[in-house]
C-alpha cells in the first residue's frame, strides 16, 4: 500500500492518528459507503455559509451546504430581525439581493402602501420567517446546491496538509457521514472545521500591547461618554463576550404565547441584582437616542429596559438582552463554549434558554416589581407563528464569538480606526469588501467598574470609520483547501465590528467565489489571484471602498471601487467631477505602472510642471502609448463623461475609468 502523508482529527480538535500513516489506517472515513463528493462543501447554514454557495454555485461548482440544526439562516432568521448596518451604501451585492427580497416580500403580501412596508425599512427589518422564507428561496434557486440539515460536525482528514474529507454525524439517524469536496468553506460561527483541521487560533481577548490597540484586554469603558475608566489593566486573558438569545415578540395578543408558568430551572436569584440598577438609574434612557436602536420613552425606569426592542413587521419586535445593566447574568456562561463537545454545546444552549425565558418570567410576575412595570412589560409575548417546532423560541444561540483563525493576516482595531493625520483608515491591495459597523462587544466579566456604571468588557457602540477587510484574514496560515469567511483572522477588537451578519453575507459570497476559482484554476485558495477576484466582486457589485460623495450611477463607480485599494485616494471622497491635478495624476501613474503586467517604463503622457491640472490629451496619449499593437478598444467615449475639445481639463473620475481599462485590457487579457 502506498505511504503518504496523512492526519484524521475528531471530536472537535481532538488528534486521533499522525503523518506516515498508510490509507488501510485510514479508518471509518475512508471505509465508509454514505459519502457525498461535490466540488465545494460550505459548512455551516449561516448567512456567509448561505451566500458563500450561492455565488459558488453560480459560478458553476457543485455546492454542498451543511447545517447542524434543522433551519437555515442562523442569527438573521433566529430573531435578529434587523440588519446591523449603519451605512447602507457600505455594503451590497448578495446581502443587497437579501434585503430586495423581503421588501419585495412584503410588498406582495400587504401592499406598497402598508404599514408593515415602512416597519420593513426597505428590507433591511424583517421577521425570522420571512428571512427564512427568502433564504430557502434563494437556495432553492440553485440547481447547484444540495442541502444537509441535521450535520453534526465530527472530524477531518487532510493530506500533505490539505482537507480532503470531512465526518459528519446525522443527528437524526445517528449515521456517520462524510464529504468529500475539492475546497471547503467553514462558515459555522464557531471555527470548527479549521479547529478539527489542526488549524491555529485565538480564543479571548488579545492584551493591550500585543498589537498596540487601545481598546484590548481587560477594560472598562463608559459608553456614554466613549471615555475609559479607571481600573483596566489591558492584559490578556482567555475570556468571551456573554452570548445570549435574541428574542422575536409580540405585542399582538391574538399571536401571542404567554409564559404562565415559571420555565424550567427558574431561580429569581439570577435577576434580583437588575433592582439596583433600576433604583440607580441604569434602566434610564440612553444619553443619546438613534431610531432602530431599541429605545421606547414607555420603558425607560421600568424593569422592562433589560430589554431592548426594535419595532418590526406585524406588530413583532426584535428583542435584544440590553447588556449595560449590572444585574446583566449571562456573562461567563459561555466560556467553554468553543472547544465544547457537542453534548457540553447542547447543555450550555439549553442553560442560556432557560436564563432567557426565566428573564421574561420575572419581569412579567415577580411580585417585587412594581405592578404597572409587570403590566407594561406583559405586553409582549412569544409570537405564536415564529419557531413553530421550538415552543415559538429561537433555535440558534447567538455566539458572538468564539475562536478566530490565524491567518495569513490578523485585522486589528488600528486598521478599522483612523490613526494620527490619516484620513482614511487602512489601505490592503487585496481587499475584498468593506466594515462599517462600530466596535460592539458584550460584557466579557461581572466585575463593574468602579463607579458602577459598566461591567468589564462592555464597548457599546464606540463608532469608527469604514474600512477594508483584505483576503488574507479568510485564510488558514497553514491548513490548505479552506476559507474562512466568519470566524475569521482578527483581534477581539476588531471582531467586535466584524461579526455583523450583512458583512458576513459579503464575506460570505467572497468565500464561494474564491473557493470556486480554486478549483477552477486549480490552485491553492492562498493562491487565488486577488486582481481577478476584485474583477468578479466588483461586477457583482460589491463594496471594495466605500466613498462618501459617489454612487453607483455614476460611471467611474467601478473603477473607483477598484483603485481605492491600490492608493488612488487618502480620503473617504472620491471627487470624481473634479479636475484631476497633476500632483494626483503622477501618483495615479505611479501605481498603474507598478500594477501585473503593466510596463515599468510608462511615462507617455508625462504632464508638464507649469500647468496644474491635467488635459484630456495627456490619458489619450497614455492610452495610445499602450495600444502600439491597435488592439485595445480605448476610445474616449468610453471613459469620458462627455465629448469634449481634446484639451479640455480630465475629471478625476474620467482618468480613474481610463486607467481602469487599459489596466484590465493590457494585464487581465
Amino acid at each position: 500500500m502506498k505511504r503518504r502523508n496523512f492526519i484524521r482529527i475528531s471530536a472537535l480538535g481532538t488528534l486521533i492518528t499522525g503523518s506516515g500513516l498508510s490509507a488501510s489506517c485510514m479508518g471509518k472515513i475512508a471505509d465508509s459507503n454514505l459519502e457525498d463528493i461535490t466540488d465545494i462543501a460550505v459548512v455551516g447554514g449561516t448567512p456567509a455559509g448561505i451566500m458563500a454557495a450561492i455565488a459558488a454555485a453560480r459560478m458553476g461548482s457543485k455546492v454542498i451546504l451543511t447545517e447542524y440544526h434543522s433551519h437555515l439562516g442562523g442569527m438573521t432568521t433566529s430573531g435578529l430581525g434587523k440588519s446591523d448596518i449603519e451605512n447602507k451604501e457600505a455594503i451590497a451585492g448578495l446581502f443587497k439581493e437579501f434585503t430586495e427580497k423581503v421588501l419585495q416580500y412584503y410588498i406582495d403580501k400587504y401592499g406598497e402602501n402598508s404599514n408593515n412596508i415602512k416597519l420593513c425599512k426597505e428590507g433591511y427589518y424583517y421577521e425570522p420567517s420571512v428571512a427564512e422564507l427568502v433564504f430557502n428561496q434563494m437556495i432553492a434557486a440553485e440547481k447547484n446546491i444540495k442541502l444537509l440539515f441535521n450535520y453534526q460536525l465530527e472530524e477531518a482528514e487532510l493530506e500533505s496538509g490539505k482537507i480532503t474529507k470531512l465526518g459528519f454525524k446525522d443527528r437524526k439517524t445517528g449515521e456517520n457521514k462524510f464529504l468529500k469536496a475539492e475546497a471547503f468553506v467553514d462558515a459555522t460561527y464557531e471555527g470548527d472545521v479549521f479547529a478539527l483541521a489542526g488549524a491555529a487560533y485565538r480564543l479571548g481577548r488579545e492584551g493591550k500591547e500585543e498589537f498596540n490597540e487601545a481598546h484590548a484586554g481587560h477594560i472598562f469603558f463608559d459608553f456614554n461618554e466613549k471615555a475609559f475608566l479607571e481600573g483596566g489593566s489591558g492584559k490578556e486573558d482567555s475570556r468571551l463576550p456573554a452570548y445570549t438569545y435574541r428574542l422575536c415578540m409580540t405585542d399582538d395578543p391574538e399571536n401571542s404565547y404567554v409564559l404562565t408558568d415559571p420555565p424550567h430551572g427558574y431561580d429569581r436569584s439570577n435577576y434580583v441584582a437588575y433592582f439596583k440598577d433600576l433604583e440607580e438609574g441604569r434602566l434610564s434612557a440612553p444619553k443619546v437616542f438613534k431610531e432602530g436602536h431599541g429605545y421606547y420613552a414607555d420603558h425607560f425606569d421600568t424593569m422592562v429596559r433589560v430589554f431592548s426592542f426594535t419595532e418590526i413587521p406585524n406588530r413583532k419586535y426584535d428583542v435584544n438582552i440590553n447588556p449595560r445593566p449590572l444585574g446583566f447574568p449571562f456573562v461567563g456562561e459561555n466560556y467553554v463554549y468553543p472547544e465544547s463537545d457537542w453534548a457540553s454545546r447542547e447543555r450550555i444552549f439549553q442553560r442560556h434558554r432557560e436564563l432567557t425565558l426565566g428573564l421574561i418570567y420575572f419581569v412579567q410576575n415577580d411580585p417585587e416589581i412594581p405592578e404597572e412595570q409587570r403590566n407594561l412589560a406583559k405586553k409582549y409575548h412569544l409570537p405564536k407563528d415564529e419557531f413553530t417546532d421550538n415552543e415559538h423560541f429561537p433555535w440558534q444561540l447567538y455566539i458572538r464569538e468564539a475562536r478566530r483563525l490565524k491567518g495569513k493576516y490578523t485585522l486589528t482595531e488600528n486598521d478599522v480606526t483612523l490613526n494620527g493625520d490619516a484620513q482614511r483608515t487602512t489601505v490592503f491591495e487585496d481587499t475584498i469588501i468593506t466594515g462599517e459597523f462600530p466596535i460592539d462587544s458584550f460584557p466579557v466579566s461581572k466585575v463593574p467598574s468602579k463607579d458602577n456604571k459598566v461591567l468589564e468588557g462592555y464597548i457599546g457602540m464606540y463608532e469608527i470609520s469604514p474600512y477594508q477587510i483584505p483576503y488574507r484574514i479568510l485564510v488558514p496560515e497553514k491548513v490548505l483547501g479552506l476559507i474562512v469567511p466568519v470566524a475569521a483572522s482578527t483581534t477581539h477588537v476588531a471582531y467586535s465590528t466584524v461579526r455583523m451578519e450583512p458583512l458576513w453575507m459579503g464575506i460570505g459570497q467572497v468565500a464561494g467565489i474564491a473557493a470556486h476559482l480554486s478549483r477552477k484554476l486549480q490552485v491553492e485558495i492562498k493562491d487565488v489571484p486577488v486582481l481577478q477576484l476584485q474583477d468578479i466582486l466588483i461586477k457583482n457589485h460589491q463594496i471594495l471602498t466605500y466613498f462618501k460623495d459617489i454612487d453607483r450611477a455614476d460611471k467611474a463607480f467601478d473603477a473607483v471601487q477598484f483603485w481605492g485599494t491600490k492608493g488612488f485616494f487618502n480620503s473617504y471622497l472620491a471627487r470624481t467631477k473634479e479636475k484631476l491635478s497633476y500632483q494626483d495624476y503622477n501618483l495615479w501613474l505611479s501605481i498603474l505602472r507598478n500594477m501585473p503586467n503593466m510596463p515599468k517604463d510608462l511615462s507617455a503622457g508625462k504632464p508638464s510642471k507649469s500647468v496644474e491640472t491635467v488635459s484630456i490629451s495627456t490619458i489619450k496619449k497614455l492610452t495610445q502609448a499602450l495600444n502600439k499593437s491597435g488592439d485595445l478598444n480605448l476610445n474616449a467615449d468610453s471613459w469620458l463623461y462627455n465629448k469634449r475639445e481634446k484639451e479640455s481639463e480630465v475629471l478625476r473620475g474620467e482618468a480613474c475609468l481610463a486607467m481602469y481599462q487599459l489596466y484590465q485590457n493590457t494585464s487581465l487579457t
